[in-house]
């Protein structure tokens, strides 16, 4: 029997209506359009407000529509759902549950992930795993954060940097040479002091003092995890590439987590790889956390070819980073012809 390989078949995604700039956040927080483009590179971000929907489950349920009116695939055909996100609607139910609950599907059972901005690559890790196995055929992989909802929009570091917005991909099994074909995944579980939202969870559960506190939002230490982030991110496309002797000139395109447009152009240095090779929208949709990478395929679906040699890497709380090499199956512009 042939190996059993996970490749991707389509790509859906959506970011909300409303769209908070530059020029909006100034008059929000003590900052400007230059010092925002200067040192992370966005220009705009997608806030979802709530009189157009309200979670990360809204998100991800456009996403997964258009993915499946795109592909015109039987949604009773999906056997699973996998959502990657930080910013569940609730604790519990979970995300993937309410995605299910929402499109009627009859025969699919479904999961959240959490690892942050990794969360969608470690996601698509798994899904391609259940494929392997041979007993399933045909998941979905979503990946999107509500980040306004942990945003402190008093803190000018931080304010800036966040969007709202998910992406899905549809994975298929196939005995093909195509899918993702090497992974390569690490955790060091150091990163809470740089990197966190305190309150809320177990450990700190929510009281008058922690709001008081400012507990519940988003903490990061910018300068900390950028220098962890262009390292481990350089580090791990460069084991993927190694390891499948892949040159620069093999390498189609670099799909970077959106974090900072300096950490994007640091890891494309490090493989030698030109700005027109590398996948960004961090300008217009800023980090959106686990929905960057398939909202940065939604985006580039048009100009991706079949057998065009991908690299994916990310990087999130925890510390968690890693990457992916995926090998294209699809011309990209036969879902806009």
């Amino acid at each position: 029997m042939k190996k059993i390989n996970a490749v991707i078949t389509g790509v859906g995604g959506y970011v909300p209506k409303y769209i908070l700039n530059n020029d909006e956040m100034s008059r929000i927080v003590d900052t400007t359009d230059e010092w925002i483009m200067t040192r992370i590179g966005v220009r705009e971000r997608h806030i979802l407000k709530p009189d157009e929907g309200v979670g990360t489950s809204y998100l991800m349920i456009k996403a997964v529509k258009e993915l499946i009116d795109k592909t015109q695939i039987d949604p009773q055909s999906i056997e699973a759902i996998i959502a990657a996100t930080t910013t569940p609607d609730y604790h519990f139910p979970s995300t993937a549950s309410l995605i299910i609950g929402a499109l009627d599907l009859k025969h699919t059972f479904g999961f959240d992930m959490e690892a942050a901005c990794s969360g969608f690559l470690y996601a698509m890790e798994v899904g391609a795993g259940l494929i392997a196995t041979g007993r399933h055929k045909r998941i979905v992989v979503c990946g999107g954060d509500m980040l306004s909802s942990m945003t402190n929009y008093k803190d000018r570091t931080t304010c800036p940097i966040f969007g709202d917005g998910a992406g899905c991909v549809l994975m298929e099994a196939t005995e093909e040479d195509y899918g993702v074909m090497d992974t390569y995944f690490l955790t060091d579980g150091k990163g809470y002091d740089t990197l966190h939202m305190a309150a809320g969870g177990s450990a700190c559960m929510p009281t008058h003092e922690t709001v008081d506190k400012d507990m519940h939002y988003l903490y990061q230490e910018g300068r900390q995890v950028f220098k962890h982030a262009v390292t481990d991110m350089s580090d791990a496309v460069e084991v993927i590439a190694k390891r499948n002797n892949l040159t620069k000139d093999d390498i189609a395109w670099l799909v970077p987590h959106q974090a900072n447009i300096r950490i994007e152009t640091a890891v494309a240095r490090r493989l030698d790889l030109p700005e027109e090779k590398v996948m960004i929208n961090i300008d217009h949709f800023a980090n959106t956390s686990g929905g960057t990478l398939p909202l940065c395929l939604w985006e580039y679906e048009p100009k991706l070819k079949r057998g065009d040699n991908l690299i994916f890497t990310a990087f999130g709380a925890g510390y968690t980073w890693g990457a992916a090499y995926v090998k294209w199956a699809y011309d990209g512009d036969k879902f806009s012809k």
